[in-house]
């Protein structure tokens, strides 16, 4: 079964946020759009790549006002020390959400049964609490912030103009699709 056009389940946290540890709950997200970034743990060696890569681009997607939440099922605590011991991750200045509980990776069914890890995978939630995307990637395969950036800004543009879609490789200002019956089997 799909996870996309579901809610947002109900979830309780504690992150760490440029230099705090700050409370989180399902709530908080509500009303703008949220990256969920599961990963499956701190001090590892593909994790740190695709964070940075994220945190590169965190300035651009503020901007789109999407807010970007890592999750791991370490603790707080850990992602701190992480953070305060990795330049890659120094520079994260996202919510490194701590999981040690699982409510959250259950909740997006990305817990690794009987592991105790999260699946790399990727959730684009929409400002109702809708997940809109979904990427699920194998351990030893990085995702690409760039793409993600892109995906984001199309789900953003179909939301705010119904009856246009964006076709493969769509970037902003490039031409939609307006789905009719006079398109079927000319494309």
């Amino acid at each position: 079964m799909s996870i996309v056009g579901t809610k947002l389940k109900p979830f309780q946290a504690t992150a760490y946020l440029q230099g705090k540890f700050v409370d989180v709950s399902d709530a908080d997200v509500l009303g703008k759009w949220a990256v969920f970034f599961f990963y499956p743990a701190d001090f590892t060696f593909v994790c740190p790549t695709e964070l940075e890569d994220l945190a590169d681009k965190y300035e651009e997607l503020k901007g789109l006002g999407v807010e970007v939440y890592s999750v791991s099922t370490d603790t707080h605590f850990s992602h701190k020390a992480w953070h305060d011991s990795s330049p890659a991750i120094g520079k994260i200045n996202y919510y490194m959400l701590g999981d040690q509980n699982h409510t959250i990776s259950n909740n997006f069914g990305i817990l690794r049964e009987g592991v105790g890890l999260a699946d790399r995978g990727t959730f684009v939630v929409d400002p109702d609490g809708v997940i809109q995307l979904v990427e699920i990637t194998p351990e030893g395969v990085g995702r690409n912030a760039t793409e993600l950036l892109r995906k984001i800004k199309a789900a953003k543009y179909w939301r705010e103009n119904p009856g246009q879609v964006c076709p493969a490789k769509w970037e902003e200002g490039a031409e939609t699709l307006a789905p009719s019956i006079d398109l079927v089997g000319k494309i």
